[in-house]
């Protein structure tokens, strides 16, 4: 029998079907070890009574059921604290993305100069520690030595002289979202600005010469072109944004006064860590991990429907 034979026989058809995993046996193995079992041991937590009792050895783990998630959606702190990720998280994503789309259709009409500057400007976020990037954020919106207030009150403005900023809820979460989208737009604008680069610049100049705006040349060509890279730095933006927990740990000092500022991450460390219901955060881990699958399977479905190939 020729090579062509066994190529075209069913057992032949049978072993080039397993080929392709073996080529990925490799990752897919180191992938079961850094994610799936960590997963299994979560989900297995956050079914069990774990405690620190449990933790030192002092009473028996027990199975509990769903009885932690009952416990966690009874909870009025959580509910609170849910609904506040979900409105911070897209907040963050719409203004990231707005950023980042923005400032890659301004990377095309700036010289070459410019353009050096503001990538490396924006790279240099991208690559700053979030823990010193908060700091750095925090020093300047600091009521005491903070620039920002001392030129408010020099431009004018009353009641800026000595303001907190992270004392009050609202300001103290938009100032958490400044921070978070300054060090994520860098990559929405290099993604985006790469697929720009890739659109024939003839179609560009076509809708120019039709006297489209600017903005409707981005509505009406750009971003049905870039839709596919669009996908990925949305999908990006909200799983990042949604369990942001530096920024949020560090600028309001663990959530804020009274955990006013709370978000999922912070309140699944609260109470694993800071309370030892190691149950308790662990469901919140899960509930956290099942919403950015909706969320994210949900996305990528709607896309679908409207006949785009992800």
């Amino acid at each position: 029998m020729t090579a062509a034979d066994t190529r075209t026989s069913p057992r032949g058809r049978r072993t080039g079907a397993w080929t392709p995993w073996l080529y990925l046996a490799p990752a897919l193995v180191l992938i079961g070890g850094l994610l799936v079992y960590p997963l299994y041991q979560l989900g297995l937590i956050s079914f069990l009574e774990y405690t620190q009792a449990q933790v030192s050895g002092g009473e028996p783990t027990s199975f509990q059921g769903l009885g932690n998630y009952t416990e966690l959606f009874r909870d009025p702190q959580f509910r609170q604290v849910l609904l506040a990720t979900v409105v911070f998280a897209a907040a963050c994503v719409l203004a990231t993305l707005a950023v980042g789309c923005a400032l890659a259709v301004l990377l095309t009409r700036v010289r070459a100069l410019p353009r050096l500057a503001l990538m490396l400007a924006a790279l240099g976020a991208w690559a700053t520690p979030a823990v010193t990037g908060s700091t750095v954020w925090l020093f300047l919106f600091d009521p005491d030595l903070g620039p920002v207030d001392a030129a408010l009150s020099a431009l004018g403005l009353s009641g800026f002289e000595g303001h907190s900023w992270t004392y009050d809820r609202y300001s103290a979460f938009g100032l958490v979202l400044l921070e978070v989208v300054w060090c994520s737009f860098p990559f929405v604008m290099v993604t985006v600005y790469a697929g720009i680069r890739a659109i024939p610049t003839e179609v560009l100049e076509a809708a120019a010469l039709d006297g489209a705006s600017q903005w409707r040349i981005w509505r009406g060509v750009m971003a049905p072109m870039l839709r596919p890279i669009l996908v990925v730095v949305t999908v990006q933006s909200v799983i990042w944004d949604f369990k942001v927990f530096t920024q949020i740990y560090v600028m309001t000092n663990g959530g804020g006064i009274a955990g006013q500022n709370l978000t999922l991450n912070v309140y699944a460390y609260q109470k694993a860590f800071a309370s030892s219901q190691y149950s308790l955060g662990s469901a919140i881990g899960v509930v956290m991990l099942l919403i950015l699958l909706a969320v994210t399977l949900g996305y990528l479905r709607l896309l679908r429907r409207q006949g785009e190939e992800i």
